[in-house]
């Protein structure tokens, strides 16, 4: 049975972070098609805590000129040749630079007035147990969270309608992903919330939500990059191909948790995913290789500070998407120890 959510927004231990500590990253030009490579990757981040002088002979022994891998090199079929894959990459960067297709960097600071960095958290912590009782995709999770924030960039709410944007986000994005919830739709999203809310309320929400959007409802997110670069990665590592997805997939949902994580491109996010998910299942090895530095057109100093970023989440969260990842239906990625720091040579160009 799923809590109540106005019990934790009202509840004394719910306390506000400030968001005066987040700088706000410079508006990202949306790049041409053909010169996305160049796209603006300026973030902002916390402290990076990075071993300087940990040794690791098996990573200084290995050699920088790694040979790149071609993953489409034996793939027959005309959906997935590389010239196309790369196209669509490309438009995908392209379309993230889009600011109206992201929320602002700052909109607790700067719009809201009655909620606080930990309610939003709480939702979202929340959103993600009613996607598992009604097995929604991932994608549809990452395209609630991004409706959620780009409504309240431009949206001051309350306390007691927070919880209904939620469920409205979720059910438009179960609605633009073309989930089988079943019918009654309304019915099934009003009774989570135990019918706080009423049907119409939520019909009502659903288009003043879709109005503000401008109902562009298609958005690039994490789960969009995370599909070639999970391939990409399982080519080049040795570990189980099931449990690097694991790992990488419980990585990435981590950040939407996150406020401090909307500084990053989901580009980005999925990208230093991969990066922290390979070194948790192999310390004494690279993360980062030629082949996937060509894939995701990212060096590995510049993932250092959202790899970082990650890498607290993995260490210190509690949440539902740690316990959902404890399950052995996902290896138990979650319960695999990771390593207090990382080795700043690995971040080396």
């Amino acid at each position: 049975m799923f809590r109540r959510l106005i019990m934790f927004f009202t509840c004394s231990n719910c306390l506000s972070k400030s968001a005066s500590g987040y700088l706000k990253i410079p508006n990202i030009k949306e790049p041409d098609v053909v010169d996305v490579a160049v796209m603006e990757r300026t973030m902002i981040h916390p402290e990076i805590n990075i071993s300087e002088d940990m040794e690791n002979p098996a990573a200084v022994s290995e050699t920088r000129c790694d040979k790149i891998v071609d993953v489409d090199e034996d793939d027959d079929n005309p959906q997935l040749r590389a010239a196309m894959i790369r196209n669509i990459y490309n438009n995908l960067r392209a379309f993230e630079a889009n600011a109206k297709k992201r929320p602002c960097t700052d909109y607790m600071l700067k719009v809201q007035k009655d909620i606080t960095i930990d309610m939003r958290e709480i939702l979202i912590d929340w959103l993600v147990e009613v996607a598992e009782e009604f097995k929604l995709d991932s994608e549809t999770l990452y395209l609630t969270v991004n409706y959620i924030d780009r409504y309240l960039s431009g949206n001051s709410i309350n306390i007691e309608r927070l919880q209904l944007l939620g469920v409205t986000c979720m059910m438009i994005a179960s609605n633009s992903h073309y989930e089988k919830i079943g019918s009654s739709l309304v019915k099934k999203f009003c009774d989570v919330t135990a019918n706080t809310y009423s049907e119409d309320e939520l019909r009502q929400m659903e288009y003043t939500v879709g109005e503000f959007l401008e109902f562009d409802l298609t958005v690039p997110t994490v789960r969009c990059f995370l599909g070639r670069f999970v391939l990409v990665a399982q080519a080049v590592t040795q570990a189980l191909p099931v449990e690097l997805e694991c790992m990488i997939n419980y990585l990435a949902e981590l950040s939407l948790l996150d406020y401090n994580m909307l500084g990053y491109a989901p580009s980005m996010i999925a990208a230093s995913s991969v990066f922290l998910a390979r070194f948790i299942l192999s310390p004494s090895k690279r993360p980062w290789n030629s082949t996937l530095q060509h894939d995701t057109l990212y060096k590995p100093s510049e993932l250092l500070e959202c790899v970082n970023a990650l890498h607290r989440l993995c260490c210190y969260s509690v949440n539902s998407i740690v316990e959902k990842y404890s399950d052995h239906i996902y290896m138990y990625v979650a319960k695999k120890y990771c390593p207090t720091s990382i080795p700043g040579e690995y971040f080396q160009d």
